[in-house]
């Protein structure tokens, strides 16, 4: 039904048996022609309480034996979670050597995990500072897998023609918010407890008193939910230059949300999108498929 929008796929490691998840993914990266990527999730499943190394080591055999399932004849591992000797046949990713992996997670072992076997960082917003210096240590690490990688953004929007019509309506989104029914929703989430999340509120507590940490940059939409807690709220242009700004930094790819989705998208669409910047991966960074030497990377609406 589509033939330019790329999908972020978020897979759960452990969720699927990961032969049958490699598969999978072959297949819908065949239906998309190379226009799949996947968003790799290292979360407790439901009832299960791992340690935080446990579930990124999980994470790491899943992404092996995916690499293998994608790229050899065999697969042939031997883990603490997984041990498998089987043929990868019948199905072979569209893109050689398969999907691009996003990746997001804050503690040792989840950047270690990144720097050695995913292709584009996805961070929670902070401030610009905070950001940068977060993706200069990534950098060194993946440096010493020989790797570089990418850095993208998730992060919530709200832009309007003026700035003050904008700053009212982030404030509308939680005016009828009750404080303890917010923290009841966040610590429903499966990843409420983690340390990504920890930031996210310590970000918060440090914000002004209408909750911006920095100009444009608004705190308040994470009273109401776990994971990403903040948002880009301004005018057309404030929100571009910020945008602008985190491209000069080096991120790349970013994934845009906002409250209640379709009307936020259009708004988006109309205001925003038209002047923004997109671009490609260099080729040595992205998948080689069958019509196309590279992968695109660009602006995301997560709906």
């Amino acid at each position: 039904m589509t033939k330019n929008i790329n999908i972020l796929a978020a897979i759960r490691c452990g969720e699927i048996h990961p032969p049958m998840l490699a598969r999978t993914l072959s297949t819908i990266d065949h239906i998309l022609e190379g226009r799949l990527t996947i968003n790799i999730i290292s979360s407790n499943l439901p009832g299960e309480n791992l340690a935080t190394e446990d579930r990124y080591n999980r994470s790491r055999e899943v992404i092996e034996i995916l690499k293998q399932a994608w790229t050899k004849e065999e697969i042939n591992f031997t883990g603490n979670f997984y041990n498998l000797k089987l043929p990868t046949n019948p199905v072979k990713p569209y893109q050689i050597g398969g999907p691009l992996l996003y990746f997001g997670g804050y503690s040792p072992p989840a950047l270690e995990l990144c720097a050695e076997h995913c292709d584009v960082y996805l961070m929670w917003p902070e401030t610009e500072g905070i950001l940068r210096g977060l993706m200069e240590k990534m950098s060194e690490k993946a440096a010493k897998f020989n790797r570089t990688l990418d850095f993208g953004l998730r992060v919530h929007v709200v832009v309007r023609e003026t700035e003050e019509e904008a700053y009212s309506y982030a404030e509308s989104i939680i005016s009828k918010l009750d404080l303890k029914m917010g923290t009841e929703l966040r610590d429903r989430s499966l990843d409420a407890k983690s340390y990504g999340v920890s930031r996210q509120e310590k970000m918060r507590d440090e914000s002004s008193t209408d909750g911006y940490i920095e100009p444009n940059l608004w705190t308040g939409i994470g009273k109401a939910r776990s994971g990403c807690g903040a948002a880009l709220v301004g005018n057309p242009n404030q929100i571009i230059e910020k945008l602008n700004r985190y491209m000069e930094m080096g991120i790349r790819s970013f994934i845009f949300s906002g409250y209640p989705h379709i009307d936020e998208c259009n708004k988006f669409a109309e205001l925003v999108l038209p002047r923004l910047k997109t671009f490609s991966m260099p080729q040595e960074q992205g998948r080689v498929t069958k019509n196309s030497p590279q992968t695109p990377l660009a602006a995301g609406i997560r709906i």
